[in-house]
């Protein structure tokens, strides 16, 4: 069975983590369908996706709906985002699988909100550095989705 994961990251709250993002979704490819895989593409700007030509009602509504087909989502928090926070509200009251990663070399300091989420089974928060990232999904994908 193949998985589908929704990613979350910045777009309008700063693009500085898209290169981080592309590798995410890149190992994030290797366990299932990535439905949000245009978080990472280098022509996405803080002025977002979609918004002039189809609006933000249609962006919020086609990211709802691939939120409830998700199987699994992961979410990289260090950049501060008032999308990806409310993507992460809405995941929670869905039940879904939520790993969320923040990195504490940015010099932030991850929301309570966030890491206050973290209950060791349907939310995981994982402090990582970059070079990480590929061990901490397979880690996560084995444990989370053992293979049949």
């Amino acid at each position: 069975m193949a998985l589908s994961v929704y990613f979350c990251g910045s777009i309008r709250g700063g693009r500085d983590d898209r290169d981080l993002y592309e590798r995410i979704v890149g190992v994030l490819q290797r366990y299932g369908t990535v439905l949000t895989e245009h978080i990472a593409r280098p022509e996405i700007t803080e002025a977002g996706e979609d918004a002039l030509d189809k609006g933000d009602k249609y962006i919020h509504d086609r990211d709802i709906a691939w939120l409830q087909q998700a199987d699994v989502v992961v979410a990289e928090v260090t950049q501060p985002s008032l999308g990806v926070g409310y993507e992460l509200g809405r995941a929670v009251t869905m039940n879904k699988k939520i790993l969320c990663l923040f990195r504490p070399s940015s010099g932030r300091v991850l929301s309570a909100m966030v890491r206050g989420a973290h209950n060791g089974s349907s939310v995981i928060v994982r402090d990582y550095k970059p070079e990480e990232v590929e061990g901490i999904l397979s880690e996560y994908f084995t444990v989370t989705f053992p293979p049949l």
